[in-house]
């Protein structure tokens, strides 16, 4: 069990495109955290913190998470975040960081997308001798890139939608539609286009290379979408997202009331089952430990397809996961707190 009264830091924000939805994350698990009684300081790895106080920061009384605001419905601009470091901006680790989070007992890692959900911070935290939550570099790594993840799908007989992987520059030979355009190694849907045809998909490809010099193009699933989460290797209860308008892109992933979400989803009782046990085969296949996220879709006739999974899935407002967890009777600061306790386990063999 999680220790009372643990000193902990929230790590967030960054400098990929999901730094606000990494930022309100991190902000809710701070206020979650500082309400069980826990020493807790919300911190931005990319701006860090200046101050002189930096070496004794657990005795600082400070509210860290009174600055942050709501996610907006636009991607952050990052050249405006990086005009705010006084030193290196080149550098994805800010002041004083990695001397704060070495005082911690953990390091809740509430980051998105690259340089935080790709295995990098996980190896050096590693190096380091530094503890944190969620799964180990390696598991990360094969998570984030997404052609990776669907070799292995494939390998393991994990259903999924057929693609191809393709970089910028070369000739591509695709002819089937609706299909989706996505970034290789994004998140939170930034990146991501559906194109009913030739010319639809060429713009796509362009907007989505913007992000990226690789992506994948994916048939199109046409149906219901899912989410489950696999917490130490067991399925949660099954969230189903329907957007009152388009598909799940970001805008209707973060803007409150822009999709219905149902949990548990209303499923047959063998295709929850099938669907639960999928999510947790995918868990074994990427090699992920403690706690994660898999999108699915489903087709009419109930075959479903497993898109991705997230290792540090949004714990915002309106994300999936506290909703499922919530449907099995854990609340918001008991998710966070179990979150812990599981990491924890990494460091005990």
């Amino acid at each position: 069990m999680v220790n009372d009264n643990m000193k902990i830091v929230v790590l967030a924000g960054g400098i990929s495109t999901e730094r606000d939805v990494s930022l309100v994350t991190g902000s809710m698990i701070y206020k979650a955290l500082v309400n069980k009684g826990h020493q807790v300081m919300l911190l931005d790895v990319y701006l860090g913190y200046e101050e002189d106080n930096y070496k004794d920061i657990f005795s600082v009384k400070r509210d860290w998470s009174e600055k942050i605001g709501a996610i907006s419905s636009q991607n952050p601009d990052i050249s405006q975040v990086k005009a705010m470091r006084k030193d290196n901006p080149e550098c994805v680790i800010g002041p004083h960081v990695i001397d704060i989070c070495s005082q911690a007992d953990i390091v809740f890692l509430a980051l998105h997308g690259q340089n935080g959900e790709d295995g990098k911070i996980q190896a050096m935290f590693d190096l380091l001798d530094i503890k944190y939550t969620g799964t180990n570099y390696l598991s990360s790594a094969l998570a984030m890139d997404k052609a990776i993840s669907k070799e292995l799908f494939v390998k393991y007989n994990i259903p999924t939608p057929k693609g191809i992987t393709v970089v910028e520059g070369e000739k591509i030979c695709w002819n089937s539609f609706p299909c989706i355009v996505k970034v290789n190694c994004g998140g939170s849907s930034v990146g991501v286009y559906k194109a009913i045809n030739e010319k639809e998909l060429e713009e796509a490809l362009e907007k989505a290379f913007t992000f990226e010099k690789r992506v994948l193009i994916e048939e199109f699933i046409e149906g219901r979408e899912f989410s489950i989460g696999v917490i130490d290797g067991k399925a949660l209860p099954i969230i189903e997202i329907a957007p009152k308008v388009g598909f799940y892109d970001y805008k209707n992933k973060y803007q409150a009331g822009s999709a219905i979400e149902t949990c548990p989803a209303e499923l047959p009782q063998n295709v929850t089952k099938a669907m639960q046990e999928c999510a947790e085969k995918v868990y074994d296949a990427l090699r992920l430990c403690t706690y994660v996220r898999m999108d699915f879709r489903m087709d009419s006739d109930f075959n479903f397809y497993c898109l991705e999974a997230n290792t540090l899935p949004g714990m915002t407002p309106t994300s999936l996961l506290p909703q499922e967890a919530a449907a099995v009777g854990i609340d918001f600061a008991g998710l966070c707190e179990k979150i812990i306790d599981i990491s924890m386990k990494k460091y005990q063999a």
